[in-house]
């Protein structure tokens, strides 16, 4: 049996207007984080199992120091079984790596990069709230390229306030002339409490039109799939085995262990969020509390109907075979009515094998998932 790890670094340089999770200004709370993360980590130290993939983010982890980064991998090594060929991925933001934090990474068996990109217009990156400038992107991807990363994913945002047709196809055009090995195309979603949600509301905020932001993603599937990439996630392109293992893992709804304030784990059949105060987490790891301040063991029907939403993300879709084997019970025998409703409006596909979103019900995905819960 083999798992997945996740590991949160809540601190960034600057905060994105659009951001929600969880982040804190890079400061003295870094080392004694470090700590809090160190002990939990030790709890699963003599757990009889695998890691296959591992996903550093955040936060922006690269904004730690090279003494941190080594620190934070070592400690990851000593507590964790890791597989020789395990994906290791840690979260960047253009600007924030360096040679040195580059080689820290690779000696630590990190292989796989992800640059939070979003744009390559400066105008819209200051809209953002970003850090970087487009030049940092190209500058950092090369140091990546030099360092021996042959594995790197570029995140890119469409429906941007100001953002047109045309500057989203430079964008995608701009990407992969880069050619990295994974792209993944989100549109903005505005989260309540973020400063984008106050200028939503004020009026302030000028979103591309329903038109635009449909031609936005018909434009990431056309330059994309143009160039080679596979189309295999709503929002993620890949290189032929290029698909991110650890995502993969969240897609087909298996196990995972994540660690640090405001990780999720989902490990025997079991749902456990940690704290998102980062003082609060400080403190229960220093008294050998549990970190995890929700629970849930979710039944049979609830893990099936999670297993449907998460797996429907995919262009492959849900296989059948493999529902009937872990469940017992063939998918469309489940969902019938919801099967049958979704299949009249031309939204859901069903073959022998598979249950999967038809294009027309790509950009409709909520719609759908909402019938299976």
């Amino acid at each position: 049996m083999d798992t997945g790890l996740y590991v949160h670094i809540p601190f960034c340089i600057q905060k994105c207007l659009y951001c929600d999770f969880p982040s804190y200004p890079l400061g003295h709370l870094a080392e004694s984080y470090l700590q809090a993360l160190g002990k939990e980590a030790e709890q699963y130290r003599n757990l009889k199992v695998d890691v296959s993939s591992v996903y550093i983010g955040g936060g922006t982890p690269t904004s730690l120091t090279p003494d941190q980064l080594e620190r934070l991998l070592a400690m990851l090594h000593r507590s964790f079984s890791l597989c020789k060929d395990a994906e290791f991925t840690v979260e960047a933001n253009p600007g924030t790596v360096t040679a040195e934090k580059l080689k820290v990474l690779r000696r630590g068996n990190v292989n796989r990069l992800s640059f939070g990109v979003q744009a390559f217009q400066a105008e819209l990156l200051k809209k953002l709230g970003r850090l970087h400038g487009v030049e940092d992107v190209y500058t950092s991807y090369k140091l990546a390229r030099d360092a021996g990363f042959a594995k790197i994913n570029l995140d890119l945002m469409s429906g941007l306030p100001g953002q047109t047709l045309d500057m989203w196809l430079e964008t995608l055009n701009r990407a992969v002339e880069l050619g990295p090995e994974h792209i993944a195309a989100y549109n903005l979603k505005v989260e309540a409490g973020t400063p984008f949600a106050c200028q939503e509301q004020a009026g302030l905020l000028p979103l591309p039109d329903e038109d635009t932001a449909v031609a936005m993603l018909e434009a990431a599937n056309g330059v994309l799939k143009s160039a080679g990439y596979e189309h295999y996630e709503i929002s993620n392109y890949a290189k032929s085995g290029f698909q991110s293992r650890h995502n993969l893992r969240y897609w087909h709804n298996e196990s995972y262990i994540g660690i640090g304030s405001a990780a999720w784990s989902y490990w025997a059949d079991c749902r456990r969020g940690n704290t998102p105060d980062v003082m609060q987490y400080i403190e229960a790891m220093e008294r050998g509390l549990a970190a995890s301040i929700e629970q849930e063991k979710p039944n049979l029907r609830q893990t099936m109907d999670e297993t449907m939403m998460l797996g429907l993300r995919l262009t492959a879709g849900v296989n059948r075979l493999q529902f009937k084997v872990r469940f017992g019970f063939d998918p469309v025998d489940v969902y019938w009515g919801s099967i049958e409703k979704l299949q009249k409006l031309q939204l859901l596909e069903v073959t022998e094998e598979t249950l999967r979103l038809t294009y027309k019900g790509l950009p409709l995905a909520n719609e759908v998932f909402a019938e299976f819960v």
